[in-house]
């Protein structure tokens, strides 16, 4: 199933996160998916049960609003922000370019997350972790000598089997590897084909200028730099 033909412009109220049109919620719940994804990844799970695996979504959709919130509590240090071995970063210490990339080299600008479309999901497998387990995200659950190892290998072979992909396995030097990372490949490829085909940067511009953005002068005067590191993908 797929909602957009490749020649179909999406709206950019899809690739934003200011609309929820174009979702569903999994089975009841409050977290919302690609109305395409849906059933592939209710697949991919009842699968991955099989083999011991409890996938779990840590996150799903998120709107404009949520990923501005989590920007925020991140630049004003409500937030941690890590570096690529699980370590806070101090971004007083920086400066406010430093601070902007050091955000998003785990968290998008809002309206710029590949989470506004509904394709993308961050998951774990909680058979492999006690209930009290503090999950983070991090690398290292997902390496050989972490809880989520074995989810990690599951996934390298046959999460393609059900149409996902991993798209920040492996470091471009924007967004830090995140095995935890899933997408919904071909409506994910539609998304991301119509944002560098359509978005007009100053329309994102407007956006992000009207927002409660912090560090908000340092993101409008670096767009395309911080466009073309973190947002297109080689």
């Amino acid at each position: 199933m797929t909602l957009h033909s490749n020649s179909e412009r999406i709206d950019l109220d899809e690739i934003f996160g200011l609309t929820e049109k174009h979702l569903v919620s999994i089975e009841g719940s409050q977290l919302l998916i690609h109305k395409a994804a849906y059933q592939p990844f209710i697949d991919m799970r009842s699968a991955a049960r099989e083999e011991g695996i409890e996938i779990c979504i840590a996150s799903a959709y998120r709107s404009f609003a949520r990923q501005l919130l989590i920007w925020n509590n991140k630049a004003i240090g409500k937030r941690p922000c890590l570096d690529d071995s699980g370590n806070e970063i101090d971004l007083s210490a920086l400066n406010e370019l430093e601070a902007v990339i050091c955000i998003m080299r785990y968290s998008a600008l809002p309206g710029l997350s590949r989470h506004h479309w509904g394709t993308e999901l961050d998951i774990y497998d909680s058979n492999a972790i006690a209930e009290d387990y503090a999950l983070q995200l991090i690398p290292v659950e997902y390496k050989q000598e972490g809880p989520f190892y074995p989810l990690h290998s599951w996934l390298t072979k046959y999460a393609q089997d059900f149409g996902f992909d991993r798209p920040y396995e492996k470091d471009r030097g924007g967004i830090a590897p995140e095995a935890w990372h899933i997408s919904y490949k071909s409506i994910a490829q539609q998304y991301a084909t119509s944002l560098e085909r359509d978005l007009n940067l100053e329309k994102y511009r407007q956006l992000i200028s009207h927002s409660d953005i912090e560090l908000k002068q340092i993101v409008v005067n670096n767009l395309q730099y911080l466009f073309e590191r973190f947002v297109q993908i080689a």
